[in-house]
């Protein structure tokens, strides 16, 4: 599982035993945020929302891009499951890519071969909280339970350590940053996401196709959702695209 840490070399990790801190210490403020990359992009389409969020709280361990322009990372956020990652695994597979799949708690104790298969194929896991609740909206001893309480179940049931986060709905506060920050995560935003969680409302496949393949970007965190029928239909054809591009994924 290591290697795949080179993918994000860019973030450089320091993982150390990790156990409850006094979160009430940190007085930063706890207005929540919602975070999103918007449509705006500079002369390298990479989109100039990711890039000031980069440059406020890179520092403190969030992300919403790396610093390799010759990479795309695949990330998939897995609230709960719609029959469609046994084939996005086969994808990532047949094409040779490892992706970060966020998990939640329920989606951790429900899908269990799924989660072995993806520690088996060389995935990343990232922690997405116990019950993907809003966290500016808890309180502090509520948001450690979260977070801790699924990295403790991970680690368990799975023998796996997780190391990136990613927040529920990308609500954050500045007081949460610095939460996960001091739990030793690094927290994962995206650089580019489109609405493909809607399963009553798909995208159609050759605009999903297109959207992807002309949003690309040099250090590129793509969010994708696996329970879309879309996202599973198209992903191999993202790939080669993304490569043909010039891009490592």
């Amino acid at each position: 599982m290591k290697k795949f840490i080179s993918l994000l070399s860019a973030l450089t990790i320091s993982m150390t035993a990790i156990s409850a801190v006094n979160l009430n210490a940190y007085s930063a403020d706890n207005s929540k945020k919602g975070y999103g990359q918007g449509t705006t992009v500079d002369g390298n389409n990479c989109p100039t929302g990711a890039l000031e969020f980069n440059s406020l709280y890179s520092n403190e361990g969030s992300y919403a891009l790396t610093n390799d322009k010759s990479r795309i990372i695949i990330t998939f956020d897995q609230g709960y499951e719609n029959g469609y990652t046994s084939k996005i695994l086969d994808t990532l597979k047949e094409k040779n890519v490892s992706a970060i799949f966020f998990l939640t708690g329920d989606y951790a104790k429900k899908e269990k071969e799924l989660v072995n298969r993806m520690i088996k194929e060389g995935h990343v896991l990232g922690n997405h909280t116990m019950n993907h609740p809003s966290l500016p909206e808890l309180s502090s001893d509520k948001i450690n339970e979260e977070i801790m309480s699924l990295h403790e179940y991970v680690l368990n049931e799975y023998g796996y350590e997780m190391q990136y986060f990613r927040y529920p709905c990308g609500e954050y506060s500045e007081s949460t940053i610095q939460t996960l920050k001091s739990l030793g995560y690094k927290t994962l935003f995206w650089s580019f996401a489109y609405v493909d969680w809607k399963t009553d409302n798909q995208p159609d496949p050759a605009f999903g196709l297109k959207k992807l393949t002309e949003s690309a970007h040099g250090g590129e965190i793509l969010l994708l959702h696996s329970v879309s029928s879309t996202n599973a239909q198209i992903l191999g054809d993202v790939i080669d695209n993304l490569r043909e591009q010039g891009y490592r994924v």
